[in-house]
């Protein structure tokens, strides 16, 4: 009786560790469930084409001028991601993207900015966005905005898209493309972060009707004297 009796109990203490472990383990890691968003249109009605005239819908044109000389004309879509077009045309009136790099730029992929920080980490004072994601293709020119894990974390940082990736589609909000000065783009300085990272010089409207910020030009070197020949320490 009492061998049994003290079998029993350590089989009755190993079932019970048994059954206390995985709730332990999902303390410490808990579940991962996908969040389901829904889209903002369906394919049927989708608007995939830009227009590509600037003049057409101004208040819509983002136009960044870059550091390398060049002017970028982006398309904002409403009927692709209301929020985060509003949330863009909000930041750029504050001036939020003037004077930031383009921290994250890998070569075939896409050119990232909108953090103040350069780091990839910051963001603006303003709250997370939630997802809008829809059905515009990830091809190239697209920009669309930068996130963390959690879909409903978008806040001031995007990115362009070099060339098409498909596999971003229905998993990151696409809220507009480039319509002009994508040989700019181009030329952004690749890094993570570059070692001379292109920088936004000014983010506006084209219905703000601002004229282009342009890079300053490099000063020029002393002018080489008479007297400073003649004064020179080499031989």
């Amino acid at each position: 009786m009492t061998l049994r009796t003290a079998g029993s109990l350590v089989l009755a203490a190993a079932l019970s560790a048994l059954a206390v472990t995985p709730a332990l383990a999902q303390k410490e890691k808990p579940e991962v469930r996908p969040i389901e968003v829904e889209r903002v249109q369906s394919s049927q009605s989708f608007p995939y084409a830009v227009d590509p005239d600037q003049s057409h819908d101004p208040q819509n044109v983002l136009l960044l001028d870059l550091s390398n000389g060049g002017r970028v004309a982006i398309r904002l879509m409403p009927q692709w991601a209301p929020h985060h077009v509003e949330r863009i045309k909000e930041l750029v009136g504050q001036g939020f993207y003037n004077g930031i790099i383009f921290h994250r730029v890998i070569d075939g992929f896409m050119a990232q900015t909108g953090d103040p920080t350069g780091t990839g980490q910051g963001g603006s004072k303003l709250p997370d966005l939630a997802a809008e994601f829809n059905d515009a293709p990830h091809v190239r020119g697209t920009v669309s905005m930068a996130r963390t894990d959690d879909p409903n974390s978008a806040n001031s940082q995007f990115f362009i898209v070099f060339y098409p990736r498909m596999g971003l589609d229905h998993k990151y909000t696409a809220f507009g493309r480039v319509i002009a000065g994508m040989d700019t783009v181009d030329a952004i300085q690749r890094g993570e972060p570059p070692a001379n990272p292109t920088r936004i010089l000014q983010a506006s409207l084209a219905s703000d009707d601002k004229p282009q910020a342009l890079p300053a030009a490099p000063a020029a070197a002393p002018a080489i004297t008479t007297d400073m020949l003649r004064n020179s320490k080499s031989n």
